[in-house]
């Protein structure tokens, strides 16, 4: 591990930095971006029992019903808990800091060597370099979870930089839910890394709920590597940050293949919310389905950026891909690029983009029976929302995605 780091520091020192003249960073500058001003951490204070941990990360463990949570703050792991007994089924869930020394052989043919390499992107790169806390989550042939494995990250200290990664493999025939949670990072910084290596017949459900505080800098590569007959659907929720650079892959790499992106984003303020996507079908007879929805308040600004790529030989697939902003300020500034790269002549590939404001006239309908403006463009909002959040399998994070709606409606 100490040479992959040295390796990935080498090639994070040869790359430059992006520049606007990238067509990846056209609309997404990092202007006041400085990484000399983000300290790594290096000492873990230790565990800690759940009554340590802080009120809020007491909710949200005790709010879900999971198989096992972990709980990292500031680079460490803090604390863990099973509800079931996984070990009896041959889940692996641990802390990545351990699996390097307890499952040396997963690590080293799983860790940024199939999904995600440090090549990838300058940030892959250091992240590669400097990375932290993270989860190893291994699933075996034809093993089931039935209750989803919890991750939080609470990134405490201020003025530093954290490199989250979440390693999930699940093998043949093998069904898992894995919710991220991700807090903290007042005036830091986080660059994490999400793997999912997803084998023949398995069924991931994948949530990533990102709600920094809206002085964090944030940049995350995730990347799905599906195989045959392999079933995804991937959660990507950004709330908080300064600014947000995410990059989401997925990999269609055997044939009948299913894939569902839905994202939901809700910048207020001054935050700029970039979202970058890729389905990447390479094998036939494969589905992928992209939903991303965002709303827009005060000077706030989205990007969204996606391409459906069908590869050579990669017949009857069947993808979508849609982006809808709802701009609820004049001030605010939704871009949105969809597109297609086909190299197959018998599929189906539609893709679309829409931006609008709330309608008066369903506001007019709505206070005609009773509400007031407040609360009629309130249920429009939730309304535009819920098209995704009713695609969310577990109903705690539904609930918990509906309250943060509410908040960043009510300012």
């Amino acid at each position: 591990m100490l040479a992959f780091r040295l390796a990935a520091w080498q090639q994070f020192e040869s790359m430059p930095w992006p520049t606007s003249t990238d067509e990846d960073w056209r609309r997404t500058r990092l202007t006041g971006f400085n990484l000399t001003k983000f300290k790594p951490f290096a000492v873990s204070s230790g565990r800690k029992s759940k009554a340590e941990l802080a009120g809020l990360i007491q909710d949200e463990l005790a709010e879900m019903d999971s198989s096992a949570s972990m709980v990292f703050e500031d680079g460490s792991l803090r604390f863990s808990q099973a509800n079931v007994d996984l070990g009896q089924s041959g889940i692996i869930f641990t802390d990545l800091e351990s699996a390097v020394r307890e499952h040396p052989e997963l690590v080293q043919q799983y860790f940024m060597t199939q999904a995600v390499k440090p090549g990838h992107n300058k940030f892959t790169a250091l992240h590669a370099a400097l990375w932290d806390s993270g989860a190893l989550i291994y699933v075996p042939a034809n093993v089931r979870a039935t209750l989803p494995l919890q991750i939080i990250l609470n990134q405490m200290s201020a003025g530093v930089g954290g490199y989250h990664h979440t390693l999930l493999v699940a093998e043949r025939g093998a069904e898992i839910t894995v919710v991220d949670d991700l807090l903290g990072a007042q005036d830091g910084l986080q660059a994490s890394v999400v793997e999912l290596i997803i084998g023949d017949s398995a069924v991931v459900r994948y949530m990533n709920l990102q709600d920094f505080d809206h002085t964090a800098w944030n940049f995350l590569t995730g990347r799905a590597v599906m195989g045959r007959d392999a079933d995804l659907r991937w959660i990507q929720v950004s709330w908080g940050s300064k600014l947000t650079k995410a990059y989401l892959d997925v990999e269609l790499a055997g044939q009948g293949g299913h894939a569902e992106l839905l994202g939901i984003y809700f910048p207020i303020g001054n935050q700029h919310i970039d979202h970058q996507t890729l389905q990447i079908h390479r094998a036939p007879h494969c589905f992928s389905d992209l939903l991303f929805n965002g709303a827009l308040k005060d000077k706030a600004q989205s990007v969204y950026m996606g391409i459906i790529q069908v590869l050579k030989g990669a017949q009857k697939t069947d993808a979508y891909q849609r982006n809808g902003n709802l701009i609820l300020d004049p001030t605010a500034r939704a871009d949105s690029i969809p597109g297609l790269e086909i190299q197959a002549d018998d599929v189906r590939c539609t893709h679309g983009a829409t931006a609008a404001q709330v309608e008066e006239e369903y506001v007019f309908y709505l206070m005609a029976r009773g509400l007031s403006r407040a609360q009629a463009e309130h249920m429009i909002v939730q309304g535009f929302f819920q098209a995704v959040i009713d695609r969310v399998p577990v109903e705690s994070v539904q609930h918990k995605l509906e309250r943060v709606i509410e908040r960043k409606i009510g300012g």
